[in-house]
């Protein structure tokens, strides 16, 4: 379907400095918008309403409360998330569009029913006391961040880059606006104006989902559960993949010299979170050209490699594509490593002043320097996953999951015990290892390419 990769392309076909700037700004603004304006809108509700929310720690509440919404229905929708898209793309492979509406239905039915049994457990168990709108709320909050990722997913893998990021700003836009007149209402309003949002959000997501597919004769379908089209390696993989990118900051937050209680059992750790933010601000650059060098070089010459291959091309011309999908790996993986190079530079340098601009203490700033660097080698480390689902190899992307996750926790606790001076070096050693492992595999398979697409049929 058509994506983001033709617009791209037709950008860089100019050949000027002007339309090389505008794709890698389109690009970066597509990659990394639906987080960035997550983040500046969760921001902007807490610095609206100081002075307004009293006391203040209502606003760190609300934050903190977000944060835990926002991790832990990644983590719950993982399992579901690729092995669905995977059942979408092979759907729309043999042409059963018809399938994939009832089947979606299917799965939020299953997702929103075990998101509000887990939400009401954790919820008991671990925000005792709290008022039940603040409990009702954070409930409804969770199955709507539980429904968002599984249908942000599904447009990703459609190619609707463009209107996920323009729903996320209106949303998080009403969001804030919303906050205006509800942060008199304290927690509970703010949090009402999140859920306000997100229900927009799921309703324009819905839309476009229904745009895209047709509406067969069924309502509701299981088909995605049967055997035959589960694909466990993937579920697992969504599983752990989140839970290694989340790992290290849960850990951080339920160490108790690291953290703090804020609201009931949900704990938060300033001295790790405000570096990870500022960090993850810096890939914007990074996944600018991940999207850019994927979506264009390597995607480009993967379908016609694949079109050969089933069309009956020749094996010299076989061979040059393969050629030409390893160069564009190289060139791509080389130019990430060269742009987030500079990001983490500048960030070395502008590190001080902003977080004197911020009012945050330069004790800071050794750790901020550690999660530059860690967060710029996840974005080498998702290039490289990204290309081994495209070459379909789910037991490697599988063993690189489970090994980032291993890592990370093990890296992550040895640090914790060994003092402040380590604080962050763990997750950085199990990005930079598994980026490693990665780039042998991947250069393992695309050596054995041709072989494995032939012989082993």
């Amino acid at each position: 379907m058509a994506g983001i990769g033709f617009e791209l392309r037709h950008m860089l076909r100019k050949n000027t400095l002007t339309s090389v700037f505008q794709a890698y700004a389109y690009a970066g603004v597509i990659g990394s918008g639906p987080w960035v304006f997550s983040i500046i809108g969760i921001l902007l509700v807490g610095v609206f309403s100081i002075g307004v929310v009293e006391p203040p720690l209502l606003i760190t509440q609300f934050q903190t409360s977000i944060t835990y919404l926002v991790a832990f229905s990644l983590i719950l929708t993982g399992t579901a998330q690729l092995t669905f898209t995977r059942f979408v793309s092979d759907r729309i492979f043999l042409k059963q569009d018809e399938a994939i509406l009832p089947n979606l239905h299917g799965l939020l039915l299953i997702v929103v029913a075990l998101a509000s049994v887990l939400g009401c457990i954790a919820l008991f168990f671990i925000l005792p006391g709290q008022s039940l709108i603040y409990r009702i709320l954070m409930l409804a909050g969770f199955a709507l961040m539980c429904i968002v990722w599984i249908m942000a997913v599904l447009l990703s893998g459609l190619k609707q880059y463009r209107a996920i990021t323009a729903l996320f700003g209106i949303s998080y836009a009403l969001i804030v606006i919303l906050a205006l007149p509800l942060r008199h209402w304290g927690l509970e309003g703010l949090l009402a104006s999140f859920v306000t949002g997100h229900i927009l959000l799921v309703a324009g997501m819905w839309s476009l989902v229904l745009n895209s597919f047709p509406l067969g004769k069924r309502w509701i379908a299981f088909d995605f559960t049967k055997r035959s089209m589960i694909f466990s390696s993937l579920i697992v993989v969504g599983l752990f993949y989140n839970m290694a990118i989340w790992a290290d900051k849960i850990m951080f937050w339920y160490f108790p010299p690291t953290s703090q209680q804020i609201i009931g059992g949900l704990r938060a750790s300033l001295i790790y979170d405000i570096p990870v933010f500022l960090s993850y601000l810096s890939i914007i650059p990074g996944m600018a050209v991940f999207l850019v060098r994927i979506e264009t070089d390597f995607v480009e010459y993967y379908e016609k490699f694949f079109n050969a291959v089933r069309g009956g091309g020749s094996l010299e011309y076989i061979e040059s594509m393969r050629d030409e999908m390893v160069y564009a790996i190289q060139a791509g993986l080389g130019e990430i490593a060269k742009v987030q190079t500079i990001a983490i530079l500048i960030t070395f340098v502008a590190g001080p002043w902003v977080l004197q601009l911020l009012g945050i203490s330069q004790l800071y700033l050794p750790l901020l320097h550690v999660q530059v660097v860690g967060a710029g080698l996840q974005v080498a480390v998702m290039a490289v996953l990204n290309i081994f689902f495209y070459l379909n190899e789910r037991r490697i992307v599988l063993m690189l999951c489970t090994l980032m996750l291993v890592l990370n926790i093990t890296f992550t606790a040895l640090s914790l015990a060994l003092g402040a001076a380590f604080y962050g070096y763990g997750f950085c050693i199990a990005m930079l290892i598994t980026l490693c492992v990665g780039l042998v595999c991947l250069t393992r398979s695309m050596d054995r390419l041709e072989y494995k697409t032939f012989m082993l049929q």
